[in-house]
């Protein structure tokens, strides 16, 4: 399992522990701010997964086409289940997930280990509807992607550059290039 696989196994344990009612739509909520907010800040992503801007809201497409087909790595389904309930209460539809092993820290680095646990302690009572409040709020990347190329689009991670980050662009140009060269190369 690649290095980007086992952070990206280990985000998913840690938020569905760290946090309540985590099914399919809060995880998808909670992966695009660990990933959004540790590329504004040091010009990566943690997962790695590219998101597209579904109508309701930001989805990592890789998972989504995972999950819903049936087809996660094996490493994955050996540590969670993802199981469809049907339910009347609106929050509880759709996927549940089901922890069967514990996350290990040790493949985060610190700063992502601090964001991980930032957004975990942000959205730890939040519902998937609250967090999808928030990526829906205007000028973000999921509604600028949305509005400008439409729905089911890529969602530019440059998008979440603004007057906080302290990188150059060029300095997350080349970091996030080197990312991309190095998965694509099956050693990342």
């Amino acid at each position: 399992m690649s290095l980007a696989q086992q952070k990206t196994l280990n985000a998913i344990l840690y938020f569905v522990k760290n946090t309540k009612n985590c099914r399919k739509t809060k995880l998808f909520k909670l992966l695009y701010f660990l990933d959004f907010i540790h590329f504004k800040k040091y010009g990566t992503s943690v997962t790695g997964y590219d998101y597209i801007a579904m109508p309701r809201g930001p989805v990592p497409i890789e998972l989504y086409e995972q999950i819903t087909n049936n087809r996660m790595p094996e490493e994955f389904t050996k540590a969670f289940s993802v199981i469809e309930e049907k339910d009347d209460d609106d929050e509880s539809k759709g996927f549940k997930i089901i922890l069967k092993a514990k996350p290990d820290m040790e493949w985060f680095s610190p700063n992502e280990h601090q964001i991980l646990e930032e957004v975990a302690f942000i959205f730890k009572d939040s519902t998937a509807t609250e967090i999808s409040e928030i990526t829906h709020l205007k000028n973000t990347p999921w509604d600028r992607t949305k509005n400008e190329k439409g729905t089911n689009k890529t969602i530019d991670y440059f998008l979440a550059l603004d007057d906080e980050t302290t990188l150059a662009r060029e300095e997350i140009e080349e970091r996030f290039q080197l990312q991309k060269d190095l998965q694509k190369n099956g050693r990342l």
